[in-house]
């Protein structure tokens, strides 16, 4: 992921659209994780988060490459806090 943020400013537009659908991707994934471990606050915030990204990725991937890595930055540090927290990942989520 962190060379993602690295690279973001020598790639072209279409690359960077990818890799902000991938961060949007990864907080989604997290959002449901974070709904399982019960931490309904984040799974809301990364959720709407990813959501915007996904909307704006073609503005986000054509404007500045600085502001694309200023906000594939805070997506890292909000999804690196939450594995911080909650070390082992989900096999199932399967309610009985």
């Amino acid at each position: 992921m962190e060379e993602n943020i690295n690279i973001i400013k020598n790639v072209c537009t279409a690359e960077r659209e990818e890799i902000i659908i991938d961060f949007a991707r990864w907080l989604e994934a997290a959002s449901q994780e974070a709904l399982v471990f019960g931490e309904g606050r984040f799974a809301t915030m990364s959720a709407s988060m990813a959501e915007a990204m996904r909307i704006n990725a073609d503005e986000l991937a054509r404007d500045k490459p600085e502001a694309v890595e200023r906000v594939l930055q805070q997506a890292y540090t909000m999804m690196a806090q939450f594995k911080a927290a909650y070390p082992h990942r989900v096999i199932s989520r399967s309610v009985h």
